[in-house]
């Protein structure tokens, strides 16, 4: 079994095998989850596609088994069923076990304020960088979803939600990206980025994180919404 499929699965696994858990019961919500994981996927596999055909970055051939759709590892498509399944997992568990752990609408919406100002004035200053302006594109489309499209406030529970994510997602993000290892298991070009990282991890990969995930989560709340109605 190849590296990279190994650090997904051991991601994947305990989430999965919580999920039947009697309180959380999350398998109850896969009929919202599994979809709003494949529509933001799909999107997210295509631009993986061409920016790996663009050479902004690629993967180590040591890592993974060999398998490609499109030009991209097997590893690489599964990672963005894998990963969102934990996180959605793990943001769902927060809520549960810790329903006052949120920000109200009004403090969460000042806050994406702030980073959606934030994150366009950086992106004006990236161009054209392609993964830095695709990383800060990402996290103002997030912002801009959650001041106008989320009347129930899941980004004041997603702000702590993906804090706790940042555990493992350093963890897993710094094997991928070559910490403890003797090479990376993905490459980046840093003429498409700024360059700048947390140990080894590319900081752009950061907002790529939160945009996709948050996606995920306000994906689901609005295919719950509609099945409620």
């Amino acid at each position: 079994m190849g590296f990279y499929l190994t650090i997904l699965l051991l991601s994947f696994s305990v989430p999965f095998l919580l999920s039947f858990d009697r309180k959380l019961t999350f398998y109850r919500q896969w009929n919202t989850a599994l979809p709003a994981i494949l529509i933001v996927a799909v999107a997210f596999i295509l631009m993986d596609m061409l920016y790996t055909h663009l050479g902004v970055w690629g993967f180590n051939p040591e890592y993974h088994l060999g398998i490609k759709i499109g030009g991209l590892p097997i590893e690489e498509i599964l990672f963005f069923i894998l990963i969102p399944y934990a996180c959605v997992f793990l943001h769902e568990v927060l809520k549960l076990y810790f329903p006052n752990l949120h920000l109200s609408k009004k403090h969460s919406n000042q806050v994406s304020v702030i980073i959606l100002v934030i994150s366009i004035i950086l992106l004006v200053f990236s161009f054209p960088k392609l993964y830095s302006v695709y990383s800060l594109g990402l996290v103002v489309v997030a912002a801009v979803l959650a001041l106008f499209l989320d009347r129930e406030n899941e980004m004041g529970y997603f702000y702590f939600s993906f804090l706790v994510v940042l555990i493992p997602f350093l963890i897993v993000n710094g094997l991928l990206t070559g910490s403890f290892l003797e090479q990376v298991v993905v490459w980046y070009n840093n003429a498409e980025n700024s360059s700048i990282r947390l140990l080894t991890i590319p900081v752009e990969d950061f907002g790529y994180g939160f945009g996709m995930l948050y996606f995920v989560v306000w994906i689901k709340k609005r295919l719950e919404i509609g099945i409620q109605k």
